[in-house]
């Protein structure tokens, strides 16, 4: 007796009700995604709180400053004759400039920096690419600079009014020096910093000695030059306070020296304050420079 199998059916059984029934959470999906809320999109702390303009945030210090110094003189804490009042310093800072002696006098101290800071630009930027360029020129250049930069230019002093006199060379020559170390220092390291890859990569494209100078080494070795500028200026305005102590006629430095034989603190401070005003203003120049020659080179901003 045989029993005939009946052929299976070639679509196979129907399972789309038992796959609902094993899955519910497809409907359950449906009938739930509107009954859901919304949820907001996460937003970082430093963007959902307040921003303060960087301008107040930066100027916020100082102003602080300033009144805890008024306070503190208003309140006899700070006496005249320590150290005069913000009320006081900015009167007598407007009666200087109203009969043009301040005026005057920074004119004559701008134009000694100027001269300083060209000779010692040139001085030191040219003894870092003779040293940074060539292995004989920083055998013969490296040391002496190396040594002539740790005897303090303050020191000089005796020596530059022996030389030259008392008049304006020694006062020039004292910013200089002061200027010139800085810079060769920076150059000198930008230069030797630069990637020997790709100095390789120039010779490849094949760019001569004074193409890979020109192309590779001096771009690379610009950040460097920048900041020293920076170091330079610093310097400048420092060398500069001690430069107008020697015999000086004219200047902010003699206005101080009067000051001082006057005990005048006012006139101190508002000269103090002009040779900050002055070398902030240099620096800014110097950073803008800096943004306009530097625009290839991305930077980290701060968070």
């Amino acid at each position: 007796m045989s029993i005939s199998h009946a052929p299976p059916d070639s679509h196979g059984p129907d399972i789309s009700g038992i796959s609902e029934l094993a899955s519910p959470e497809s409907s359950d999906t449906k009938s739930t995604d509107h009954a859901l809320p919304e949820l907001e999109p996460i937003v970082p702390a430093s963007t959902r709180r307040t921003r303060v303009p960087r301008w107040l945030r930066r100027t916020s210090g100082p102003v602080l400053l300033l009144a805890l110094w008024q306070v503190l003189s208003s309140t006899g804490v700070l006496t005249a004759d320590v150290l005069a009042s913000p009320g006081t310093i900015a009167r007598v800072a407007g009666d200087l400039i109203s009969d043009g002696s301040l005026t005057n006098a920074m004119g004559v101290s701008l134009q000694r920096v100027a001269v300083g800071l060209l000779l010692g630009t040139v001085v030191g930027t040219g003894l870092a690419l003779v040293s940074g360029l060539f292995r004989i020129g920083e055998d013969l250049v490296d040391a002496s600079v190396q040594m002539l930069r740790t005897v303090p230019f303050v020191g000089l002093i005796p020596l530059f009014i022996i030389w030259f006199g008392i008049g304006e060379a020694p006062k020039v020559a004292i910013i200089t020096l002061g200027v010139s170390f800085p810079l060769y220092l920076n150059v000198y390291a930008g230069i030797r910093g630069v990637d020997s890859q790709l100095i390789e990569a120039g010779e490849s494209l094949g760019l001569s000695r004074w193409g890979l100078v020109r192309h590779v080494v001096l771009p690379g070795a610009l950040p460097g030059a920048m900041t020293g500028l920076r170091y330079s200026l610093g310097i400048a305005w420092l060398a500069l306070v001690f430069a107008e102590q020697i015999n000086a006629d004219a200047g902010i430095g003699f206005l101080m020296v009067q000051a001082r034989d006057f005990l005048r603190t006012d006139v101190i401070v508002v000269c103090l304050i002009v040779y900050a005003f002055l070398g902030l203003l240099a620096d800014f120049i110097v950073r803008s420079l800096e943004r306009l020659l530097l625009q290839w080179r991305p930077t980290f901003t701060g968070r």
